[in-house]
């Protein structure tokens, strides 16, 4: 494909499918996010401009040297630009005080979207990650158990949009919001492979409070307690 007045080609087209959906009607944003990650290929920071559209074609195109965007039929869905993340991540929750926090997930008391694919307790065993993360008594923190299941996999580790995807809602339970809010910028370093079957734990913590803006970190460790990956994000409270 040419480029012609002025108009740049694609160098990548993805599609978010409509398992992978937050809200009912638009991509979970830290799967999305993960996907045009993984479709450049960098360690990147995920701006979400608009709701991610199901079913659709997205191209994703470089408008500058390192900056890109990703559009469906002509308006920017989302932006894209090198990240370099620095973060304190704390220290690692065990497996098991993870199980029993989840137990207390307040999403299962009210949730504003119960058939998210990352942390709705509508979504069946296999049909979404069920990532539930609970209050961790004394250390400001959420906690998660997560095993990866093997559909989730390909040559031998999890996706990157899948790891993308667990470090998104545990941020939302960390930032301490009382209102419905969404995902607007995400950063993943991923340092090593998760793998399937591995059982894992998800963390989340706050960081700063701006206005509607809440900016959290999250991380997942692997079964022997080693930092796999970890996020810094900004989430946005919807205007009541």
């Amino acid at each position: 494909m040419t480029e012609r007045s002025g108009a740049r080609a694609p160098c990548a087209r993805i599609r978010v499918r409509a398992a992978f959906h937050g809200p009912p009607d638009s991509g979970n944003g830290g799967y999305s996010a993960g996907l045009i990650a993984t479709a450049i290929g960098r360690e990147l920071n995920v701006r979400l401009v608009r709701p991610v559209p199901l079913e659709r074609e997205l191209e994703v195109i470089a408008v500058e040297e390192a900056r890109w965007e990703v559009r469906a039929e002509g308006a920017t869905i989302a932006t894209a630009a090198p990240a370099t993340l620095s973060v304190d991540v704390p220290e690692p929750v065990p497996y098991v005080e993870a199980v029993d926090v989840s137990r207390h997930y307040a999403g299962f008391e009210q949730h504003a979207f119960p058939q998210c694919f990352v942390c709705g307790p509508q979504r069946p065993v296999g049909e979404g990650l069920r990532i539930f993360p609970g209050d961790v008594p004394g250390r400001g923190i959420v906690a998660a158990p997560w095993t990866p299941a093997p559909a989730l996999e390909s040559g031998g580790a999890v996706r990157p949009e899948f790891i993308w995807a667990a470090l998104d809602c545990p941020g939302y339970f960390a930032s301490g919001s009382a209102q419905v809010a969404l995902l607007g910028e995400l950063a993943v370093r991923i340092e090593r492979p998760v793998h399937a079957g591995e059982r894992c734990v998800v963390i989340g913590w706050p960081l700063a409070i701006e206005g509607r803006k809440h900016r959290v970190g999250t991380a997942l460790f692997g079964e022997h307690g080693a930092c796999c990956a970890f996020g810094v994000a900004t989430w946005i409270r919807v205007a009541a």
